[in-house]
């Protein structure tokens, strides 16, 4: 029996195998920021983002995060209500705003962020030093690969529908 008839077995398919492994990470992390500030996935993510590059727009961060424009709405909402971030008009674009961290929500970026870098040292604690630069060149590779490969996709969908 070739590969395309066999079964597609789940636990050993590498998308499955990565996003559980993400999940994990990704879960495991946010204890520690709901624990002391009922902060969600993307609420840290948006509070990341911008801590990181300051002000940006909605669209900006749900690029820059991955993250899908209803989800970043919802946590933008959130954060605002719970004065996290502020929230001013574009006044070239009534359709979008600049958002920022306040004071409120730099502050507990500033104390986040050490308990983040701990989290992850202490995850990759059992990798050798030179299993970590392999393994972070092998992400980059997979990443770099899957957008190929959508392009490719995403070219080849274009031409069939077309």
């Amino acid at each position: 029996m070739g590969n395309d008839q066999q079964p597609l077995e789940l636990e050993g398919f590498l998308p499955y195998r990565l996003n559980v492994l993400a999940e994990t990470v990704s879960q495991s992390l946010a204890g520690i920021y709901r624990r002391r500030y009922g902060i969600s996935v993307p609420e840290w993510r948006i509070m990341a983002t911008l801590g990181q590059f300051g002000t940006m727009t909605a669209k900006e961060i749900g690029a820059h995060s991955h993250m899908h424009k209803t989800k970043v709405s919802r946590a933008v909402a959130s954060l605002e209500h719970r004065d996290f971030l502020l929230r001013k008009a574009n006044a070239r674009d009534m359709r979008e705003s600049f958002l920022q961290l306040t004071d409120k929500g730099m502050g507990a970026y500033r104390q986040l962020v050490p308990e983040a870098h701990r989290f992850i040292e202490a995850l990759v604690a059992p990798l050798e030093p030179t299993d970590r630069l392999v393994f972070d060149r092998v992400l980059e590779q997979l990443a770099g690969r899957a957008r190929e490969l959508s392009i490719d996709l995403d070219g080849a969908d274009t031409v069939t529908a077309g």
